[in-house]
């Protein structure tokens, strides 16, 4: 089974460069650049954080194609915190506490590079840095929680005492993941777009491109979890044997 795995790791390591190579040059070759968000527009303009923005053709959009996936993986992944979380809290195994640890780890990564890609997209689109609209702010407050789970995590010296808050934290912290990806359904506001919603404006060439880097980012953040699950093995095996030599 373990061979198994580590062949599958490989695999999405392989099949998630490729498609996002693939994404890459759908992205800056073959996919057309939009206009600018025109919501609001104001002579030729468009009203963003108070500031009127006039960008005709966006080139910067086409960090759209590796943006949105990288965000949609940074959710994914949480779940699976708060998924381990529920399962620890029911059985106290620690499995499911080190998953939930390792699961949030990367979710951490992806939501690093989600507000990198997210800022250079802000201030090339809306010509600034951030802007506190509903789904910037959402997004915001998800990666303080997910700081958060750490820093409760490393003030617990008791083992289990701190799986069980790390997992109950993790599961409330989950709970802003979904109203992040729908907040713009909720409250829209005129200046981040809805990308996932019927008839969404992107044509064939534009939403395969999209589809092939969403599928090859989940391919990444899949492997990489199953990389650093694998290193905590060998560590607590290490550590295992070392306390029996020991003893």
């Amino acid at each position: 089974m373990a061979v198994d795995r580590n062949r599958l790791t490989f695999l999405a390591v392989a099949v998630g460069a490729v498609l996002t190579t693939v994404a890459f040059v759908m992205a800056f070759v073959f996919a057309a650049p939009v206009l600018a968000n025109n919501t609001l527009t104001t002579g030729g303009g468009a009203m963003i954080g108070g500031q009127l923005i006039a960008n005709p053709v966006l080139f910067s959009q086409k960090i759209f194609y590796f943006h949105v996936p990288v965000a949609i993986t940074s959710f994914v992944v949480f779940f699976f915190t708060a998924f381990y979380g529920a399962r620890f809290l029911m059985t106290k195994d620690k499995r499911y506490d080190t998953k939930a640890r390792i699961a949030t780890e990367v979710t951490l990564l992806f939501v690093g590079l989600t507000m990198i890609t997210g800022d250079i997209w802000t201030r090339y689109e809306w010509g600034t840095w951030w802007v506190w609209e509903p789904r910037l702010t959402t997004y915001f407050i998800m990666m303080m929680l997910v700081i958060v789970y750490f820093v409760l995590r490393a003030s617990i010296e008791d083992e289990e005492r701190r799986a069980v808050y790390a997992s109950a934290f993790g599961i409330l912290a989950f709970l802003d993941a979904p109203l992040s990806f729908a907040i713009t359904r909720i409250v829209p506001s005129g200046a981040h777009p809805v990308v996932l919603r019927a008839g969404g404006g992107l044509d064939a060439i534009q939403l395969s491109g999209f589809i092939i880097g969403l599928v090859g980012m989940l391919c990444l953040g899949y492997a990489v979890y199953q990389m650093r699950i694998r290193e905590e093995t060998v560590k607590e095996r290490l550590e295992a044997l070392k306390a029996s030599l020991e003893g």
